[in-house]
């Protein structure tokens, strides 16, 4: 990623959307506060301007949930926000969203998917060399604050009416989502939120963890050390873009722990599906995210649907009230944002807890109330980093041509190969396993990392005056782990 990539990419990203929509195609535009991001954001800018359109340019280090909020708000037919999200310090990305005259009905506002994408891609290919690709300030305008006021404002209202006695922790992870998610929840009545000094400013080197992603172990543990001493209700980390949302809870013995991105979907789809007021009748998620999700819209009389991986499907879902995928992204206000959004996420999260704790109650109970409700959904990733991708494809065909009979001492009684397209989806590259005891595996490379990423669920009947059986699916879900690093050989 360099500015040379920058100026060919929005290039080809004009002549597409001139082409498309004709003259004067009106971009917004953001960034976050990686290194380069501001002079990828100055460049993408003027080489818009020069094409003949507008550049419409956000206040700098802003979350990425506020450009996709602009999208829609302001009718961009474009939206660019330079991140490279949860990524290393030495990595940064461009984020592209179609609007306005360029994308309409569900998938205005939302990641490009094809055709658009190889379209754009073909124009990128065509442009002229970096050097060559003409730069001004002509049509460029920088937007004051009125943008994020709007955002805050639609943020905040999602609170809703009810209690507000809850003490936070907070940590946006070096990221640019402190100041916007503490003013989120200010506004909204939650003002008793304690910040992660350490990680409290924006920092492009992420000095005080190895990994700026909450999933990766450690990220979170100054949020929980802080929970601890404050004796916090909830921890919320946020990643460095603001656009994922994890959270931390204390347990019955009081011992802190990060749920996981499929126990914070299944609460939140629980919360969505509760609440008559939500626009929408549908939840989905992505086809590796737990199962959980689907059930719950069917006991309240919704329906569900599953998606390809990433928000570019999910938020295109039609009549969405709620979305999610495992990576602890959450789309919990889609009329507004159709992208994952850490912040709404966080103010619909510290209501939950609110919630639960005026009944006495915490985010655990709310979880064994559904294993008792829908049985125990309990899911766990497994990854494999590598520095050769040849392994990841040598590992993806010995699946196919050796797939497991066996899986946790259940027969495998489903295979599928998702590359041939499967329940109704596109294909795309990965496996899927299903057991007698009705326990799931899907194995796929990573879209963004040099990972194979395998998706564990088991599912395990509880009794509605039973205690939740953990202990056993913790059991079921290590010898899935120790059969699938055994069939994918690495």
């Amino acid at each position: 990623m360099n500015r040379a990539v920058v100026i060919r990419a929005t290039a080809g990203l004009a002549r597409y959307l001139t082409d498309t929509v004709g003259e004067a195609p009106r971009v917004v535009l953001g960034c976050d506060a990686r290194h380069g991001s501001s002079d990828f954001l100055r460049d993408a800018a003027q080489v818009i301007s020069a094409a003949g359109g507008v550049a419409m340019v956000l206040p700098e280090r802003l979350p990425t949930p506020v450009t996709a909020y602009a999208v829609r708000s302001l009718d961009a037919d474009a939206g660019v926000q330079v991140t490279a999200s949860h990524n290393p310090p030495a990595d940064n990305g461009y984020k592209v969203y179609l609007g306005g005259r360029a994308a309409s009905g569900e998938g205005c506002g939302v990641q490009i998917v094809p055709p658009a994408d190889s379209g754009i891609a073909g124009r990128i290919a065509a442009a002229a060399p970096a050097d060559e690709v003409a730069r001004d300030d002509v049509r460029v305008q920088h937007l004051g604050p009125e943008v994020l006021e709007s955002y805050l404002g639609r943020a905040a209202a999602l609170a809703g009416q009810g209690p507000r006695d809850v003490r936070i922790v907070l940590t946006p992870m070096h990221g640019v989502g402190g100041e916007v998610a503490v003013e989120a929840l200010r506004r909204a009545g939650f003002t008793d939120v304690h910040v992660v000094a350490q990680q409290a400013e924006p920092d492009p080197d992420f000095p005080t963890v190895s990994f700026p992603n909450p999933e990766e172990p450690g990220a979170i543990d100054l949020a929980l050390d802080l929970a601890r001493e404050v004796e916090a209700d909830v921890v919320i980390a946020l990643d460095p873009d603001a656009d994922r949302c994890s959270l931390g809870t204390p347990g019955r013995d009081g011992t802190w722990r990060q749920l996981s991105g499929d126990e914070i979907g299944a609460l939140l789809g629980e919360q969505a599906a509760a609440d008559p007021t939500r626009e929408g009748d549908t939840l989905a998620c992505s086809i590796v995210s737990g199962r959980l999700l689907g059930r719950i819209a069917e006991a309240h009389g919704l329906r569900s649907a599953q998606t390809l991986t990433g928000f570019k499907w999910i938020a295109r879902t039609p009549d969405l009230r709620f979305g999610y995928e495992e990576a602890i992204g959450y789309c919990t206000d889609p009329v507004a944002v159709r992208d994952k959004d850490g912040i709404t996420a966080a103010v619909r999260s510290a209501r939950l807890v609110a919630d639960l704790k005026a009944a006495g109650r915490t985010l655990v109970d709310a979880l064994d109330d559904l294993a008792r409700r829908h049985g125990l959904h309990a899911t766990a990733p497994l990854s494999f980093r590598v520095a050769d991708l040849t392994l990841i494809s040598d590992a993806m065909q010995r699946l196919r041509d050796a797939p497991p009979s066996l899986l946790a001492g259940s027969e495998v009684v489903e295979t599928a190969d998702l590359s041939a397209g499967y329940a109704g989806l596109a294909p795309t590259e990965g496996m899927l396993f299903r057991t007698q005891a009705d326990d799931r595996v899907i194995v796929r490379p990573s879209g963004t990392e040099p990972k194979l990423k395998c998706y564990l669920e088991v599912v395990l009947p509880v009794d509605a005056d039973a205690a939740v059986p953990h202990d056993e699916a913790a059991e079921r879900l290590d010898r899935l782990k120790a059969d699938v690093r055994s069939a994918v050989g690495l």
